[in-house]
Parts: C-alpha cells; sequence; structure tokens
C-alpha cells in the first residue's frame, strides 16, 4: 500500500517543526555574545563572587530594609544570608555578663529578619554576637564568618537627629575586611 498524501500530512508538520527547533537550537547555541571591555567583566565578575552576605540587624524599619536589599542581591549571586544583632555590652560588666533584656529584643529582631528572608526561600543563618560595639561586632561576625559583602541599612538621620553617618558605619566603611553595601533609608 502506497502512502497517500493525506497519511503524509503529520509527517510533514513534524518534520518542519523538528526541523525549526532544531535550527533556532543552533542559532542560540551560536550566538556571539556583545564584546564588553575588560573592566565592565571584572566589575561584573567581581559582583558574582558574593557567596555570603552578612547583614546586620536591630528590628528597626531601616534595617529590616538593609534585609530585603541583601536578598535581592543573594538573590542575583545565589548567595546565602547570615543575619547578626550585636548585643552591645558595657565596658563595666564582663562580655559574658547575662543581659536578658538585650538576648529577648535580640532573638526578636533575628526572627523577624527570617520572616523576610524566608520570603525569598534563600540559606539563612543567623547570631547574637557580643561586642562593645555594635561596629566591632559586626566587623568580628564578619571576619569569623568570613563574610564577602555586609549590606546595612541606614536611618536618615544620626545620633541625636543629626545627619551623618554614625560610629557604627565609620567602622564598617574602615575596619572590614570586605565590601560594605549602605542603604539610606530617605526621609
Amino acid at each position: 500500500m502506497t502512502p497517500t498524501f493525506e497519511t503524509s500530512v503529520p509527517g510533514i508538520v513534524i518534520a518542519i517543526t523538528f526541523g525549526v527547533a532544531l535550527s533556532t537550537i543552533m542559532l542560540w547555541m551560536f550566538r556571539v555574545p556583545r564584546a564588553v571591555s575588560a573592566d565592565v567583566a571584572k566589575a561584573r565578575r567581581s559582583l558574582d563572587m558574593a557567596r555570603l552576605i552578612l547583614v546586620p540587624t536591630t528590628g528597626s524599619a531601616y534595617s529590616q530594609r538593609g534585609v530585603e536589599l541583601a536578598c535581592r542581591l543573594a538573590q542575583e549571586q545565589g548567595a546565602s544570608i547570615l543575619l547578626v544583632c550585636v548585643i552591645e555590652v558595657p565596658r563595666t560588666l564582663p562580655l559574658g555578663a547575662p543581659l536578658e533584656q538585650a538576648e529577648a529584643e535580640a532573638r526578636s529582631a533575628l526572627d523577624t529578619a527570617r520572616e523576610v528572608v524566608a520570603l525569598h526561600n534563600l540559606p539563612v543563618r543567623s547570631i547574637v554576637q557580643r561586642a562593645r560595639t555594635a561596629g566591632d561586632g559586626i566587623v568580628a561576625a564578619a571576619t569569623d564568618h568570613r563574610a564577602d559583602l555586609i549590606v546595612t541599612g541606614l536611618a536618615s538621620r544620626g545620633e541625636h537627629g543629626h545627619p551623618g553617618w554614625g560610629h557604627t558605619a565609620d567602622i564598617l566603611l574602615h575596619r572590614a575586611s570586605c565590601e560594605v553595601i549602605f542603604d539610606r533609608v530617605p526621609q
């Protein structure tokens, strides 16, 4: 029995569809990417290297905004998040002194920050760090955990309502061993 035109139409349609799909795939595979300068390529690669993003949190609105920004950066790069809440221990007390109120506030701030990270389905760890100043605690945590990037939110006003970076930001700028990104909330 010889094939008729009506019985070979589906075969022709399948062959044409296969040919078009194969041609499209081949064109995509062999396309030449747009040329970029070495400086642009280096800048792009440098951001892809962040695998652990440290985010200090206090539970404040500007702090949670920093967590959100870090999550968006982490999604782009496939990074994980390390949340840090620093308990500032007065110099009159030893670092290991019990501070139940401060520890409860730190756990609450970390719980809220973990909720933000959970919305992005990112790997997250959280720690409570004790230090004499918040900046020293953040720098110590970044060094101990080998953070690639610190992302922190800043209030629109510094201490006593004056505009400025504040002591913590100053410490991060001068002592952090990794890149630091500040997110200042507009007034």
